[in-house]
């Protein structure tokens, strides 16, 4: 609950920021009309900028994939006992 309340609060901010730069001089009407839109893009480029160098930084966890290796035999072992010889890759 406090993570939407923190969001509305933000919401709220920048919409009492956008209205007052809509009433004042500061900028003209027509840029201060785009920043919404300027905004929505900025929040696109951020999200997919930390998806990239969430990707470009994967971690390679060794430990676990020898356990899911582990795993998987152990997996195979006990299909082939249930199922009476059958071949699995």
């Amino acid at each position: 609950m406090r993570h939407i309340l923190k969001i509305a609060g933000l919401l709220a901010v920048l919409l009492a920021v956008w209205i007052g730069l809509l009433q004042s001089s500061l900028i003209s009407p027509q840029d201060a009309l785009l920043l919404p839109v300027y905004l929505i893009i900025a929040l696109g480029c951020y999200g997919l900028g930390m998806v990239g160098i969430g990707l470009l930084v994967f971690p390679t966890c060794p430990k676990e994939a020898l356990l899911l290796e582990k795993d998987v035999a152990e997996a195979k072992a006990f299909f082939r006992e249930i199922w009476g010889g059958c071949q699995f890759p």
